[in-house]
């Protein structure tokens, strides 16, 4: 998702059609692509006090939008390296980009530990 929580946005009268990324504009950001431009930013992002229920099913209709956009993977990158705290980004809803940071760290520590574990063999032998 592009637009701050309260922003207004056009609806689209045609549905996006999917292009692959080899035949995008590569000097146009990726957002340019994104179907949720089209959308309403309150289905990405939470109003305040959203009972738990509403919450789950609008973050389940933002990820139907993602899952039909082209850049929804640049998306999702953008959001995981920024880190965005909120709203739903490249289909994934902020607790479960935490839980993908955090397996990023633990994998990116047991590599560390390995590669300096293979260094210590290898200067021993």
């Amino acid at each position: 998702m592009l637009q701050p929580p309260r922003s207004s946005l056009q609806v689209a009268a045609v549905p996006a059609q999917r292009v692959p990324a080899r035949d995008r504009d590569q000097d146009a950001p990726w957002h340019t692509e994104a179907v949720c431009r089209r959308d309403e930013a309150g289905l990405f992002f939470a109003p305040s006090k959203e009972p738990t229920a509403a919450r789950l099913s609008r973050e389940e209709a933002a990820k139907r939008v993602c899952a039909r956009c082209p850049v929804m993977v640049e998306c999702r990158e953008h959001a995981l390296l920024q880190p965005e705290p909120y709203g739903v980004w490249g289909g994934l809803t902020a607790a479960e980009r935490r839980v993908v940071l955090a397996r990023r760290r633990r994998r990116d520590l047991e590599l560390k530990k390995t590669a300096r574990a293979a260094g210590q063999i290898a200067a021993a032998g």
